[in-house]
């Protein structure tokens, strides 16, 4: 017997269990059928049934009577005729033997009597179970949220969120795989029984008696569809009986083919979906028509255990199941065994990520809000592509994962927070927190926590719109407004300084004195214009970052700046699908100018030198960068939110109960992960533009290749191109470096995953810090009887290749080995994706 599904049935409606098909009839938003009053005794919705019948009865009683009155006397003659007789007579001879002998044992009568008892009993009992079954058959649907399908930038669908419907397929549109398939390991006797299969029933009693327990189910397609779509899941003989009678009836009423695409269109097969249709779209990515042997057995084998195979989870259970269907069709013979072998031979891939890789749950909820917003609660199986670049994800939150899990405990940091955007605003990554699983509470969108200096910018960028320049002076000295006295940071004073040297090391009484002289209104219509929509009070502490804002408000502002812009929407949604149908498209606008761009060309003088020369030093970057430190009172919060390439980052740390850290600031921990992120976000960045390129110039170089196979999805694999051998890289034409090293080809031995032997001259690979024992056994196998290619790298390294992938890439982003000392930006970011995805050494 199939696994029930943990989900109410395919459609969100009651069903009469004598509706065949055609529309659903309309219910209340309690699940009563319109007309019925909710709560009303199972009697009164009889009621206007029984008045119906007396109706009935009354326009044929005249009739009715007349018809029995013309048998009776029909029946009168019948018995008077002398053949009726003379039947009559030898039948009364025939039965007095039998009688007499009857008379002699009475242990025969009472026999009868009982088998008479038994089966008048059976049918009384059958007759309560229709008499007693409800109009909707006791199925309860309740409502379920239309299915979410999120897709990433790249087109990738990462998560899903709600309930796959799928589309209804007719019978024509059945593929005739999945039909033999799923008839070949549930009910070999479809086409023979009518909706109860007895032979069935008895070899399932029997094998489960041999094996002491429930092994094997005796329900047809037919009585699974029933219990499915018109009775409730209640394990009771009365619920039996009811199943049983209708799928008597059912198969009276419906041809084999339609049991069948009902039951495929109402199955459910893990993971939240319900029919075929929609199985193969989130497992397969592509329609059920499409479907090949292998993919189809995989799906037919779901029914039974959909909870326990369903592939995202379990794919060696999910295939194991699939060559048992295979084996299936074979003795049915709905396939050949030669057909059968290269089926197990090429065994289903799921090729879409079902499960929601954890991290990335802040971001999806956060765009399914933005996709209420947009369209309302919209139809089924609509599908988002967002902003999100899953590289920068991985790196965010590995990065994050790292510096809590190294410094966390002894600095008394125990949450963290990081957004990256581009200049438009379009969110690339989010992390809500340290862990979705603990806490869904979004410290990105949600958390309205001091800002500290980072409000600073709308002081000093209100006073340069004034007249100011990053070269006027301000006096650093002890500064008093009425009871207040705002202090620096180590009570330290520095007398006269330029507005470039206070914003940079942060001064705290030049930028409240600025505050004063621009007055405190300005700067709140300055912060309000970029975006901070929080309460704003004006007080002279709002210089120093008294209110409270969110990660994503403050990170908004700064990318205006950045960008030069007069303000930047964040935005996480780019369209929304539902099938053919596109529900939402965003415009493709560019952000409006700034008005005062000689204010934001000298704000971003400032920035600069933050990171150049003040207190953000340790996000120091290999190309300009620009940024703001931010810690608020006793280290209760410390953020750093800065931009560099076309990233605008922003950073937080703290705790959810607003206790102290330990002595954390804007410039250690937050400046700490920014420059990490960064450094291997804008390698990965590059490295895809790259890519992207590459792949473009090889489309236009077939012309007469497929677009199809032009644009099918890459694998997810580290790969670079071949290792460039040419003088630009210090090697000659012949081969050589200009040390005379050798460019290396063959097929090497593995000395550890991080050193290779070409026939006894040794090569170290670039950025791996290698390893023995099982990972290099793996390395080995993996690289025997393969051609290597490695090219001389700085100092004495090699960077090698291996079918177009960079092979310490492909080692680290597997979890071979560690990053080295000489590892690059991309080396640290495959590292990071496998510390991230907890592959290899990383496995916990």
């Amino acid at each position: 017997m199939s696994e029930q599904p943990p989900e109410p049935g395919p459609e969100e409606r009651s069903r009469d269990w004598l509706d065949l098909g055609g529309a659903a009839k309309p219910v209340d938003p309690q699940g009563a059928p319109q007309g019925t009053p909710r709560g009303a005794p199972a009697a009164g919705r009889f009621a206007g049934l029984s008045r119906a019948a007396a109706g009935f009865g009354a326009r044929i009683g005249p009739a009715a009577r007349s018809g029995f009155a013309r048998a009776r006397a029909g029946a009168a003659g019948l018995a008077a005729h002398p053949a009726t007789r003379r039947a009559a007579a030898a039948t009364a001879a025939a039965w007095r033997p039998a009688a007499a002998f009857a008379r002699r044992v009475p242990w025969l009568r009472m026999t009868a009597g009982a088998a008479v008892l038994l089966v008048g009993l059976v049918l009384a009992y059958t007759l309560y179970a229709l008499v007693t079954l409800p109009v909707n058959g006791g199925l309860t649907v309740e409502p379920t949220a239309s299915a979410l399908v999120v897709r990433a930038a790249d087109g990738q669908a990462f998560a899903t969120r709600g309930v796959i419907k799928g589309a209804k397929l007719s019978p024509k549109e059945v593929p005739p795989v999945l039909a033999k398939a799923i008839v070949a390991i549930e009910d070999r006797r479809f086409y023979e029984h009518h909706g109860i299969d007895l032979r069935g029933l008895l070899r399932a009693a029997v094998r489960n008696a041999a094996a002491g327990g429930t092994r094997e189910g005796g329900s047809t397609l037919t009585q699974q569809l029933v219990r499915m779509s018109y009775l409730s899941q209640d394990r009771t003989l009365k619920r039996k009986v009811q199943e049983a009678v209708l799928s008597l009836w059912l198969e009276s009423q419906l041809p084999k083919d339609e049991i069948l695409t009902r039951y495929l269109n109402a199955a459910y097969f893990g993971a939240g979906v319900y029919g075929a249709d929609a199985a193969a779209q989130r497992y397969f990515g592509k329609p059920a028509k499409d479907l090949t042997l292998s993919e189809a057995a995989m799906l037919a084998g779901l029914v039974r255990a959909p909870s326990q195979l369903a592939p995202h989870r379990n794919l060696d259970g999910a295939r194991g199941r699939a060559a048992q269907v295979l084996d299936a069709m074979v003795e049915t013979g709905a396939i050949t065994a030669k057909e059968a072998e290269a089926a197990k031979g090429a065994p289903a891939t799921v090729r879409v990520p079902t499960e929601t890789p954890v991290g990335t749950n802040y971001f999806v909820d956060n765009v399914a809000d933005s996709v209420r917003g947009l369209i309302g609660t919209g139809p089924a199986d609509a599908t988002v592509r967002t902003t999100l670049d899953l590289t920068l994800q991985n790196i965010a939150e590995s990065v994050i994962a790292r510096r809590l899990d190294q410094d966390g405990e002894r600095r008394k940091v125990s949450q963290g927070a990081l957004v990256a955007m581009a200049p438009d605003g379009a969110i690339l990554a989010m992390v809500g927190g340290r862990d979705y699983a603990d806490s869904q509470f979004n410290r990105v969108t949600q958390a309205k926590r001091q800002p500290g200096s980072l409000f600073k910018l709308f002081v000093y960028l209100t006073a340069l719109q004034q007249g100011y320049r990053p070269d006027s002076t301000m006096v650093d000295r002890p500064t008093q407004i009425g009871e207040w006295e705002p202090e620096n940071y180590g009570g330290r004073y520095r007398g006269a300084v330029t507005l470039r040297s206070a914003f940079a090391h942060s001064i705290n009484t030049v930028a409240v004195q600025l505050a004063e002289a621009v007055g405190i209104p300005a700067v709140i219509e300055t912060a309000r214009g970029l975006g901070i929509a929080s309460e704003l009070p004006n007080l002279p502490s709002l210089a120093l970052g008294s209110a409270e804002t969110t990660l994503l408000e403050i990170t908004r502002a700064y990318a205006a700046v950045a960008a030069g812009a007069e303000t930047v929407e964040p935005y996480g949604v780019r369209q929304i699908l539902a099938r053919d149908q596109t529900l939402y498209t965003r415009p493709q606008t560019a952000p409006t100018p700034a008005r005062d761009q000689a204010a934001r060309t000298g704000m971003l003088d400032l920035l600069n030198a933050v990171i150049r020369e003040g207190t953000g030093k340790n996000a120091r970057v290999s190309v300009p960068a620009g940024g703001k430190t931010g810690t608020t009172q006793d280290s209760r919060d410390a953020w750093f939110v800065g931009f560099a390439g076309d990233l605008v980052v922003g950073v937080w740390l703290g705790n959810d109960d607003n206790s102290p850290m330990a002595g954390v600031t804007g410039g250690d921990m937050p400046a700490l992960i920014w420059h990490d992120f960064v450094t291997q976000a804008l390698a990965a960045r590059a490295k895809a533009g790259r890519s992207e390129a590459g792949r473009s110039e090889a489309g236009k170089a077939q012309p007469g290749r497929p677009e199809a196979a032009r644009s099918a999805p890459m694998p997810q694999t580290a790969s670079i191109a071949e290792p460039d051998i040419d003088p630009r890289n210090g090697q000659d034409p012949a081969g050589r470096d200009l040390a005379g090293r050798p460019v290396l080809r063959g097929s090497p031995a593995v000395v550890d995953t991080g050193t290779l032997d070409f026939d006894g001259r040794t090569v170290r690979l670039t950025g791996v810090e290698g390893l023995t024992g099982r990972n290099a056994r793996e390395l080995g196998r993996y690289l025997r009887r393969r051609d290597v290619a490695c090219a001389p790298a700085e100092g004495s390294a090699y960077r090698c290749s291996l079918d177009g992938q960079d092979l310490s890439e492909l080692i680290l982003f597997n979890g071979g080995g560690r990053a080295s000392a000489d590892a690059t930006p991309d080396l640290l970011a495959a590292e990071e994706q496998a510390r991230s995805n907890r592959i290899g050494i990383w496995r916990r």
